[in-house]
């Protein structure tokens, strides 16, 4: 099927990616809609990996102003684009929420190094629920006034509203990283009924492959938004004490290059 199909023309991608480029490609998921569990037939394949360049790459004086960064234009329903894992590590540091996802994506291309168990092993350590609840609740709010608000509503970027905000309950809760996939906060953090009924019939019709387009607003998921944006306008999610180390991370990114380069 078109599924077998694309992931051939993922796996292509990638071997090209590391000729023409001359890098190896650490790991390889799946971040958008499909991932989170949300896709209809024709949504974009989001392919996101972690790469990593010979070692006189980085042992050079103009390292700063080297691209790292690797971004191939959308073609067909294919969007792939890559972090150096210098980038990558730095960003983690920071508990970036978009590769923390990736790294929690239940759809891996790629994963023959170790280099994405050891960061999911970090990442307790390194996890701000500050840094991922700003950035939920910026992408929520964004969502919501350009295309939920009024009578007649985009209805598929319910999904991308619900989504942050379940994560922000998630991190409220103390459970740790947000995982990528929605069923699972769906589950943990919505009982059973009118919400979730309500939820529940929007992924089956986006599934079933209607793009969800505009229509009139989903009462019960539009009251819980509303009141949600409405708790959380004045929220100041705790700031961590202090940066964690660098040190553990620099670790990492010497022992993955000795790894692939010997």
């Amino acid at each position: 099927g078109q599924g077998e199909i694309m992931k051939d023309q993922i796996m292509e991608s990638l071997s090209e990616i590391e000729k023409s480029e001359n890098v190896t490609v650490l790991y390889a998921c799946e971040s958008g809609s499909r991932a989170w569990g949300f896709a209809s037939a024709d949504s974009d394949y989001d392919v996101r990996f972690i790469y990593l360049h010979p070692p006189s790459w980085y042992l050079s004086v103009n390292l700063e102003s080297r691209r790292d960064v690797i971004e191939r234009p959308i073609e067909d329903l294919l969007d792939i684009s890559g972090w150096d894992l210098r980038k990558a590590l730095k960003l983690f540091r920071k508990s970036n929420p978009p590769l923390l996802e990736w790294l929690g994506s239940p759809i891996v291309y790629r994963e023959e190094l170790m280099t994405a168990s050891r960061l999911r092993k970090l990442s307790e350590s390194y996890y701000s629920p500050s840094a991922s609840g700003y950035h939920y609740l910026h992408m929520a709010k964004k969502n919501y006034r350009e295309y939920l608000k009024g009578d007649i509503v985009w209805r598929k970027k319910y999904f991308y509203v619900l989504r942050p905000l379940l994560a922000i309950k998630w991190l409220e809760a103390g459970y740790g990283v947000v995982p990528t996939e929605f069923e699972t906060l769906l589950k943990k953090l919505v009982p059973p009924g009118g919400l979730r009924d309500a939820i529940a019939q929007l992924i089956n019709e986006k599934a079933e492959g209607g793009e969800l387009d505009r229509g009139p607003r989903v009462p019960e998921i539009s009251d819980f938004i509303i009141t949600e944006l409405d708790r959380l306008a004045e929220t100041k999610f705790a700031k961590r004490p202090k940066v964690p180390p660098v040190g553990p991370l620099n670790e990492l990114f010497r022992l993955e290059l000795k790894e692939v380069y010997g």
